[in-house]
């Protein structure tokens, strides 16, 4: 298969995962403030993504039983029924019923993610991880165009239940797509894993390979952290919009749209700067501007609202996220080994969901005590713990050959 052909199916696979997530983390949280639900219930949203964090714990059976893409195409296909199960229930009825389709969508679109990180790495090989991942990052972020941008500027006009119901179609469009992807095992020399393991040596093995590599806890932590400051002033951007009085229309094509366009600039540029500068250079000087870019919001708290002084937040706060997620992901592919892809990688994103998962659980009740501008100065120094672990992950980073040949 030509690099183009692969990177075709990146932005296909990648579009995939990321519209479910950007219905849960950016759609979900406009509909329930809408709604009258409070802050501190949006920031449990937080806890509904847990399974995004706690996919390792599943990621050895992806690994172990199945083609990658039958696990793709069925979780998709069966996410259709919570996105159909949220277009029939108000948030005051059957408050228990919606939570639970909330969570099952999470554990399905946490499936898909763990067999499509996995066939990525499979696909790839080193010398195409770097323009994969500006693709990659470009269609995810294009994604949540289309699931925390247009689909609520959408429902300004044809109301909640049609977007859910359309966001159901368009999964099952793209189970449709994705069984006829090619195998990525087949693709990939090092992919060809010869006598089959068992369950046991698919977890055990992946922990011991990053274990025996000098420095791992230091690295684990530095992957828990880099992203902190920009995942905890995440949840509460949105409702923030909505309580400065802007509309659902507004919302999704200025931080929902326009604001995502900025993301994928920067992660294009990122990708570039990365690829000229290597990894940890990158990590360190993308990483300040993604920290400093939460004050521009943190600014925009403080001042009285104008759509100008919102719009520039957006795109600023935006376009540095997407800088500072580019060196990051390249970094995590790097250092997994295509023969355990799916645990090791599931491993290392369960760390920085945990991140994400913790930090928006406590965003609502830290905004709702100390107020808008007081949390998002607050994000600003939360982005600083990892800088002080950066000794240890360049030693990864340079040694990120050898890992791959793990």
């Amino acid at each position: 298969m030509s690099t183009r052909q692969k990177l075709l199916w990146v932005a296909a696979l990648y579009f995939a995962e990321g519209f479910p997530f950007g219905l849960v983390v950016d759609t979900v949280p406009v509909y329930f403030r809408l709604q009258g639900v409070s802050l501190t219930d949006i920031g449990l949203l937080g806890l509904v993504g847990l399974p995004w964090t706690l996919k390792f714990l599943w990621a050895p059976a992806v690994d172990l039983w199945g083609r990658r893409r039958t696990w793709i195409w069925i979780c998709q296909i069966l996410m259709s029924v919570p996105l159909l199960t949220l277009a029939f229930l108000h948030t005051q009825e059957q408050a228990w019923v919606l939570w639970a389709a909330l969570v099952l969508l999470a554990v399905l679109s946490a499936t898909q993610d763990i067999a499509i990180d996995a066939c990525t790495i499979e696909l790839l090989n080193k010398r195409e991880m770097g323009v994969a991942n500006g693709v990659r990052v470009t269609a995810y972020r294009i994604a949540l165009i289309g699931a925390g941008g247009l689909l609520i500027a959408a429902a300004g006009y044809v109301g909640w239940p049609s977007v859910f119901i359309g966001a159901a179609g368009l999964m099952g469009l793209f189970a449709v797509v994705s069984s006829s992807m090619p195998d990525a095992r087949a693709e990939s020399a090092a992919g060809r894993l010869g006598p089959a393991r068992s369950a046991a040596d698919a977890i055990r093995e992946p922990l011991r390979l990053f274990l025996a590599r000098p420095g791992f806890w230091a690295v684990a932590i530095f992957v828990l952290t880099f992203k902190l400051g920009d995942m905890a002033i995440g949840p509460m951007i949105k409702p923030f919009w909505v309580d400065r009085q802007f509309t659902p229309v507004q919302i999704g094509l200025v931080p929902g749209t326009l604001g995502v366009v900025a993301t994928i600039g920067g992660a294009l540029l990122g990708g570039t700067l990365t690829t000229r500068w290597g990894i940890f250079k990158a990590l360190w000087v993308l990483g300040v501007l993604q920290a400093v870019s939460n004050l521009v919001y943190a600014g925009a708290a403080v001042l009285p609202p104008s759509e100008a002084l919102m719009y520039t937040a957006s795109l600023v706060e935006s376009f540095c996220g997407g800088l500072g997620t580019a060196p990051f992901l390249a970094f995590l592919m790097s250092i997994c080994s295509k023969s355990h892809a799916a645990t090791q990688y599931a491993l290392l994103s369960a760390l920085f969901g945990l991140t994400r998962a913790l930090s928006s659980a406590f965003s609502g009740v830290a905004t709702e005590q100390f107020g808008y501008a007081a949390y998002f100065t607050a994000t600003f120094f939360l982005a600083w713990p990892a800088f002080l672990l950066l000794p240890w992950v360049k030693g990864w980073a340079e040694d990120e050959r050898e890992s791959q040949r793990s």
